[in-house]
């Protein structure tokens, strides 16, 4: 199946909400930690209505109208959106957040190819993310792309242990 990565359209919204709600039920199910379907839901099911996809549509008019501070791309399949990578900067650096591809389309490259586009967008500036402690997959590719976790960790909502990874700003020649 062909993927294409692009900037994401306002008509986009509604299915980055549901994509959201899709990758979170397939990435973060722990019973160690007490997180199922259910709790998800409670927390992040707001993302698949039209409350959930009017915050996208704004989103994604903001990325438009500040691509210097915002960033967003979306991955596509024949079938619809199967991931996105967001991003956005401040005066700490650049938050890369949310990243999800859903299982059927892990694997493939998509989401280095995400990355690169990310980088590039980022330039030099320092870069930060939290991801869930339990997310190996994730952290692995976080540190191939020169990500460093920094001891720094949050509970999220109570239960989601997360840890703060850091890209440094590269040396001043």
């Amino acid at each position: 199946m062909a993927h294409v990565i692009e900037t994401p359209r306002a008509e986009d919204a509604e299915s980055l909400g549901r994509v959201q709600l899709a990758a979170w039920l397939q990435t973060y199910p722990h019973a160690e930690s007490g997180i199922d379907e259910k709790w998800i839901r409670e927390q992040r099911g707001s993302s698949a209505t039209a409350e959930g996809s009017a915050r996208w549509r704004e989103f994604i008019l903001e990325t438009e109208r500040r691509p210097d501070l915002l960033f967003c791309r979306v991955v596509r399949s024949g079938t619809g959106i199967a991931g996105f990578l967001c991003g956005r900067r401040d005066d700490e650096g650049v938050g890369l957040g949310p990243m999800y591809l859903l299982d059927e389309a892990q694997g493939a490259g998509l989401g280095g190819r995400m990355m690169s586009e990310f980088l590039t967008w980022a330039g030099s500036a320092p870069m930060l993310l939290w991801v869930t402690e339990y997310n190996e997959r994730a952290i692995r590719f976080y540190e191939r792309h020169g990500f460093r976790a920094t001891g720094e960790r949050e509970m999220w909502r109570g239960r989601l242990p997360n840890v703060r990874m850091v890209r440094p700003a590269p040396p001043k020649s």
